[in-house]
């Protein structure tokens, strides 16, 4: 085994199954900490813990060649107050939990990768937006990206390296976002979203793993990193793609004012689909990291498979 521990906080949903898919036959034991009790699954494990408080699993640090933490309510929500702080808490306080009880351990993961969001830069549609001249936007989901990255870095640990992963969105069969954009497209609604304009920060689900595989393999790689594909495509050209892929020759367009009257009856936000988030994974690039998806024509088929 290249690994003898890999721990994912949170990683009971869509992306801790792809991290743990990817590293089980790398790591001898992969400890899932979640609430609620799963039965094993070969060398996948999951450990009770709140996020709130310390417990008897803070012992499953010890020694893990890596710890994920992957915590935080989705944010396909309405912004109600009430949401809001859940998305604020269910991201900062198991960030903390984890601060605190890695400081006191003597043998702590030696590599800490925390999820973040490319979400953290400003609407953009004039120049890419990376980890050195990107420019933080503003808006609530900024703010959360924010408060989220300063939480989890406010704390030094000399013993373990931490990376912040700026993840956007993943494609995947099993992903929130494709099966639904699939679904506008097999009913023929599948046209461009606003003007169309707006560019998409996607990332194939494998390459995700792979990003962190990689990270964790390069002890020079700390701070802040920006987990999405070199090729961002606006929201236009990946309805095509999609269109495409699947043989549907049209698809309606969804106007601003048609995709706020959705959202409000689905219970979203229209800034998940209109923010223009142009991304690029420059620090990725620059050390050498390769992409297996790069083009989302690859990544779609690969979706449909």
């Amino acid at each position: 085994m290249k690994y003898q521990k890999i721990v994912l906080a949170g990683g009971n949903g869509y992306l801790g199954t792809v991290l743990a898919e990817h590293f089980k036959t790398l790591a001898a034991e992969i400890i899932i900490l979640a609430r609620r009790p799963v039965s094993p699954k070969g060398n996948i494990k999951t450990v009770v813990w709140d996020g709130k408080t310390a417990g008897d699993w803070v012992a499953q640090l010890t020694g893990a060649d890596l710890l994920v933490n992957l915590c935080g309510k989705n944010v396909n929500c309405r912004y109600t107050e009430k949401n809001k702080q859940e998305i604020f808490d269910s991201r900062l306080i198991p960030t903390a939990l984890l601060n605190r009880v890695v400081t006191e351990m003597e043998n702590p993961p030696r590599i800490w990768i925390n999820s973040s969001s490319a979400t953290i830069y400003r609407h953009a549609e004039d120049r890419p937006q990376d980890e050195l001249t990107g420019d933080i936007g503003e808006g609530f989901s900024v703010e959360v990206c924010k408060a989220w990255e300063h939480t989890f870095f406010e704390t030094e640990l000399p013993a373990t390296r931490k990376i912040a992963l700026r993840i956007g969105i993943v494609l995947g069969k099993e992903s929130a976002v494709f099966p639904r954009l699939y679904n506008l497209v097999k009913f023929g609604l599948g046209g461009k979203q606003g003007d169309g304009e707006q560019y998409v920060n996607w990332i194939y689900e494998q390459d995700v793993a792979r990003a962190v595989e990689w990270l964790l393999d390069n002890p020079e790689a700390n701070g802040a990193f920006n987990c999405v594909a070199p090729n961002p495509v606006k929201n236009a050209d990946m309805m095509r793609v999609i269109r495409k892929a699947c043989g549907m020759p049209i698809g309606l367009p969804a106007p601003k004012w048609l995709l706020e009257v959705g959202a409000a009856i689905i219970g979203t936000e229209t800034e998940l689909i209109l923010k223009s988030r142009w991304v690029m994974p420059q620090r990725l690039l620059d050390a050498g990291f390769e992409f297996r998806y790069p083009n989302v024509e690859d990544a779609i088929i690969n979706c449909l498979k």
